[in-house]
């Protein structure tokens, strides 16, 4: 069996900003180093045959906290990148739904309408996307494998798994960051064991 431990990058300077990051970048919040701690905390009794990260800067700096002191090969996967936001990344939520109102609801209201302004659609998104799953499963027959990404990716990735089309990518849960998703693979089958869940974080605040 093949356990995939899938994870969000943490809290960054945009994110509290309510930018959008897309393939562009900003640093972590000192909440979002903390976060990224946490999690590895929680996950330092589990083997980890390799990490899987996307090439982002937010990404690398995340898989590297949970590594912490632990001997895990680190392997860049520019599948695993966010969606690409085009002319939107940097723009605020805010400005972006006052500039392009179209684009805007389609995108989070029917992502299968949604037409990017110079960047990837969700099919695009997709299609990458699972060509890193697919790699990683050649590679991996059986073992822990942790995969550092982004919150769309993610979302995608869980679609796949549930069979949901491209009009029910939104559905809960809302992917936070550092938030923990496990899924098993075993063949053909899979087994969705958590869904964004934040307990390291929840310990954390007690």
């Amino acid at each position: 069996m093949l356990t995939l431990y899938i994870t969000r990058h943490g809290e960054t300077v945009w994110n509290t900003q309510k930018r959008m990051q897309g393939w562009s970048d900003s640093d972590l919040t000192e909440n979002g180093i903390s976060n990224a701690v946490s999690l590895g905390d929680r996950m330092k009794e589990i083997k980890l045959d390799v990490i899987y990260t996307s090439p982002s800067k937010r990404t690398i700096t995340t898989a590297n906290l949970i590594k912490g002191e632990r001997e895990i090969p680190i392997i860049l996967d520019e599948n695993l990148r966010e969606i690409n936001m085009g002319i939107w990344e940097g723009q605020t939520l805010t400005d972006i739904e006052q500039k392009y109102p179209i684009e805007y609801d389609a995108f989070w209201n029917t992502p299968h309408l949604y037409k990017p302004l110079n960047g990837e659609s969700f099919a695009m998104l997709h299609k990458r996307v699972l060509n890193a799953i697919n790699s990683i499963q050649d590679k991996h027959s059986a073992g822990n494998i942790l995969i550092v990404t982004h919150s769309v990716v993610i979302k995608t990735l869980l679609a796949y798994f549930k069979n949901y089309p491209l009009e029910k990518l939104w559905e809960p849960p809302f992917i936070h960051d550092t938030s923990l998703t496990i899924i098993e693979l075993t063949g053909n089958k899979n087994n969705i064991v958590l869904e964004g869940d934040l307990s390291h974080r929840e310990m954390e605040r007690q």
